[in-house]
């Protein structure tokens, strides 16, 4: 059975996708349950793009013990120096280098001759290799490359000191069998291939990432790149859930595996969906909520019968428990402990005892306290950034109705510490909500996008709010869970404006250092 690596690039791939803006708490959450997954390569960020991303890379690096931890980085010396100074503290210091191959690229992009590109590339790789033990050159836009030249420069920077090859559809462009003969051809043709490792990274624009990522294992790929829940830039990258599944499943296919723990899939999923507001479609293949349902009466008879007429995976697999009340109002804080310990949070007192007074509130109004309802307190918890002193929603009252203008009042505790009350009105109650919010803060916010979820069922449900706004012309995303959806709302909004504030007054401390 070959072992395939797993190169989770969520937080640089995946944090690319339109909207999404993790601040560098719900990173290391990430990173941490990314090692919990298994996952032998993490790509924490591009650490030469901001300070912030160079922090977080840092972060993430020095935490992360049973994972190793890369950076992106362009072909020059800068960028190589600030994935060196993020990644210096790690247990294998491990970088991601990258340069357009194709003509497009190189002609219209890079405005470079292919001797330029071949030169840039192979220096790059020199340059770092005096630092990191291991180094991955990827060719951009490989799969439109030329493959003579192709050929060239892999060879050349094997030589220069490259340990991985990756060989990225960056445009989502070929079909399986194209992508699969690609690294046949590469394997056949570059004559030191036999020293470094093959890498698959594919976009999902034809809909053909994951089958395209199968495609490159079957022909010697012996490392696959991709998301969790297959977020990306454009429409996304391959699901590393679904080619994880892929390989269990059909071993007797793909004599394949990896060194993933599946049961830990749908917390992954879970995490990774509420942090960036990226709500999983039902119909997504593995995580989706519809994957192991059944209306059709005929499937639904089978089902009953024996499960594996219509179901090739069980929920137990990929860590998909019944939704069931776990606590209740009566249960005490070591129980609560024990769940969050169980569910794989690591909280210190102080924010153990501010989740377990929100469980408690919510267990004094809520019929039932599921699992769900759990996680998504304690991601709340565990998440909450506390550089420095930021609004805190104190009071928030609605007047609506059907004939009446919509009304917000709100107090808020401000971050000079002084409490401020407002209200404003809206066409409706949330941009009620938000116009009075605005009142409240010291400049204009625009609101870019808004999205309401339940967290489970039932008409007690928690309401999960996300938001994307432009405060001080700073772009920033903020999430906000309540029983009450104009509460999550606000709180939402109210997160929204905190992160740029925290943000502000991190920039601020570093320039003081």
């Amino acid at each position: 059975m070959r072992q395939i690596d797993v190169f989770d690039t969520t937080l640089r791939d995946g944090e690319q996708s339109p909207g999404v803006n993790l601040n560098t708490i719900e990173k290391l959450e990430v990173a941490k349950q990314l090692e919990r997954l298994g996952v032998n390569i993490i790509e924490a960020g591009f650490p030469a793009a901001s300070r912030g991303d160079l922090q977080a890379v840092k972060m993430i690096a020095e935490t992360i013990k049973n994972s190793s931890v890369t950076g992106l980085a362009r072909a020059n010396e800068k960028d190589i120096d600030a994935a060196w100074e993020a990644l210096k503290g790690s247990i294998e210091p491990r970088i991601h280098v990258f340069l357009a191959t194709s003509p497009i690229h190189m002609t219209y992009k890079l405005k470079m001759s292919t001797d330029q590109v071949l030169e840039t590339a192979v220096a790059a790789i020199k340059y770092a290799k005096k630092r990191f033990t291991h180094v991955q050159w990827s060719a951009e836009d490989a799969c439109r490359s030329d493959k003579t030249f192709l050929v060239k420069i892999i060879t050349e920077v094997i030589n220069a000191g490259a340990t991985v090859i990756n060989l990225p559809d960056t445009v989502g462009y070929r079909a399986p069998e194209e992508y699969g003969a690609l690294f046949r051809y590469i394997k056949e043709h570059v004559p030191n291939i036999d020293k470094v490792k093959l890498s698959a990274h594919t976009h999902d624009d034809l809909g053909l990432a994951t089958a395209n990522a199968l495609a490159a294992i079957e022909n010697g790929a012996d490392q696959i790149e991709g998301t969790i829940n297959a977020i990306g830039e454009r429409a996304g990258n391959a699901g590393l859930e679904e080619i994880a599944v892929a390989l269990h499943i059909r071993q007797d296919f793909y004599n394949a595996s990896t060194r993933l723990k599946l049961d830990e899939i749908k917390r992954t999923s879970n995490l990774v969906s509420k942090l960036t507001g990226m709500i999983v479609p039902g119909n997504k293949a593995v995580v989706g909520n519809n994957a192991f349902a059944h209306e059709s009466g005929i499937h639904q008879d089978g089902v009953l019968k024996e499960r594996s007429t219509y179901e090739i995976i069980t929920p137990e697999l990929i860590g998909l428990k019944t939704n069931k009340l776990v606590l209740g109002k009566h249960s005490g804080r070591h129980a609560f402990k024990n769940k969050a310990e169980e569910m794989g949070f690591e909280l210190g007192d102080s924010k153990l005892n501010e989740a377990f007074k929100a469980f408690k509130d919510l267990a004094d109004r809520k019929k039932e306290v599921t699992d769900e309802d759990i996680f998504a307190i304690l991601t709340d918890k565990q998440t909450e950034a506390k550089e420095i002193q930021l609004y805190d929603l104190r009071s928030l009252q609605v007047q609506y109705g059907m004939d009446n203008i919509p009304t917000a009042t709100i107090a808020v505790v401000t971050p000079e510490g002084d409490y401020k009350q407002e209200a404003a009105t809206g066409s409706g109650s949330v941009e009620a909500i938000y116009n009075t919010i605005e009142k409240l803060v010291d400049g204009p916010v625009t609101l870019l996008d808004y999205k309401i979820n339940s967290v489970g069922g039932g008409r007690d449900a928690l309401a999960d709010s996300y938001v994307q706004i432009q405060y001080n012309d700073t772009a920033s995303s903020g999430r906000g869970t309540a029983q009450d959806v104009l509460e999550a709302s606000a709180r939402a909004y109210l997160n929204a404006v905190n992160r740029v504030l925290s943000l502000k007054g991190i920039e601020k401390k570093e320039m003081a250092m």
